[in-house]
């Protein structure tokens, strides 16, 4: 329908992937670009208060206990000096191993990377070549100073075009949209809390489908990281959120061409954008950005044959960047220090992966959900900076083995 727009590239001298047609960008938005992410751009939260003294101990022991916890070998990396996240993890992507981490468990507001819970839940449900015209119901409950993509009443777009939205722009609006596809906000909330539970997230509690600050909506760094290595395993998820640029449907007038827009991820580890370099072999996955929550982020990237999950949580530091900047330097230290040190817990499977206990028994915060914390387009695919080249990781070369008993899924699953 319009032109394919992705990176030519190699992820490193031992896999060659292949290269893809590039066609320039064409069309202007419609509407002025929404904020950089997260609800009306860059906030800084208020002061961090002091972590629970008990948390949860999914995972594993040390997780539940407050501070940074990393067990260093001989040789390994001291960790980086210049962190001030509120709470941080750093795992292995494949074995799941808690390499590091910093107040794991503590419940803190999400913002955007929620949206992370949101695809993992609704993707699988809706065809990606599904059609919907959307109506003035849908767009119902989009708070105010909410990152937007453009999404318009009356206008027709496919659940493709929206997850696009999603991903990239953060938009609330499409979130609201597909939402409304799943049998409404209420609904999707619930099959959202649902799914948390059975991918054992169990500091997460869910209040909107997109993020929005709200007193009870609290995840934690581990519960974030599992959901994003849920979400890394489904195809369609793997492409939305490592695609750098995609055309976005604008005006729908009766007789005229519709027009397209650009849209570029709002993932400054991708894009290089606010003065950073795209990091080496980044793959996602989510940004995200409000009052309460301050900066979050969940990022995946491979270097040789590791692969690491990172999540950051409302770095002290402030600034636009801050939040990239730690994650970045948790990526440097994951890859050096792997390894090298004794893993500190680990990333537990779904319930229907594996029954076997992982730490305490997993419970549920739903009693007391805000304890812890306050309350068609073509697309250019995830870039990274690999010997001097650029390489296109996402839609299937940040692949490895899941290393966990399968359960009731199939046991030739890959994890990605």
């Amino acid at each position: 329908m319009y032109a394919k727009k992705t990176a030519l590239a190699v992820l490193s001298a031992a896999l060659l992937l292949p290269a893809m047609l590039v066609a320039p960008a064409h069309g202007a938005p419609t509407t002025p670009p929404p904020p950089a992410d997260g609800k009306g751009g860059p906030h800084k939260a208020p002061a961090a208060a002091a972590p629970p003294a008990s948390m949860s101990t999914v995972g594993g022991s040390l997780l539940g206990q407050p501070g940074t916890q990393v067990n260093l070998l001989p040789g390994a990396p001291a960790l980086p000096t210049s962190l001030t996240g509120r709470s941080w993890i750093v795992a292995d992507a494949e074995s799941g191993e808690v390499l590091a981490a910093h107040n794991a468990h503590w419940r803190l507001p999400p913002a955007s990377t929620m949206k992370m819970l949101f695809a993992d839940t609704v993707l699988p449900s809706l065809p990606k070549e599904q059609v919907h015209k959307v109506t003035d119901q849908d767009m119902e409950g989009v708070g105010p100073g909410s990152s937007l993509v453009g999404v318009k009443e009356d206008h027709e777009y496919s659940v493709h075009d929206l997850w696009l939205g999603v991903f990239l722009r953060s938009g609330n609006d499409a979130v609201h949209v597909l939402s409304a596809m799943n049998g409404g906000i209420d609904k999707t909330v619930k099959d959202m809390q649902a799914h948390a539970e059975e991918l054992q997230a169990l500091d997460t509690h869910v209040v909107s489908p997109d993020g929005y600050d709200s007193p009870e909506q609290v995840s934690s760094a581990y519960d974030l990281t599992l959901i994003a290595r849920s979400g890394l395993q489904k195809q369609d998820f793997r492409e939305y959120c490592g695609t750098v640029e995609a055309k976005f449907p604008g005006l729908q007038v009766e007789g005229k061409p519709r027009d397209f827009f650009e849209i570029q991820n709002t993932n400054r580890l991708m894009t290089g954008a606010g003065g950073l370099s795209p990091y080496k072999g980044i793959a996602g996955v989510k940004n995200g950005n409000t009052t309460m929550a301050g900066s979050t982020f969940t990022g995946a990237a491979q270097q040789g044959s590791r692969k690491l999950l990172v999540t950051v949580m409302n770095p002290g530091a402030g600034g636009a960047n801050s939040v990239y900047e730690e994650t970045a330097a948790l990526f440097d230290w994951g890859f050096a220090a792997a390894g090298k040190v004794k893993p500190v817990g680990e990333l537990v499977p779904p319930k229907g992966a594996d029954t076997t206990p992982h730490g305490s028994p997993a419970q549920s915060h739903e009693n007391n959900p805000s304890a812890g914390g306050p309350g068609g387009g073509g697309a250019g695919t995830a870039l990274a900076v690999a010997g001097g080249v650029l390489a296109v990781l996402a839609g299937g070369a940040f692949v490895v083995n899941r290393r966990w008993p399968r359960g009731r899924r199939g046991r030739g699953e890959e994890f990605v």
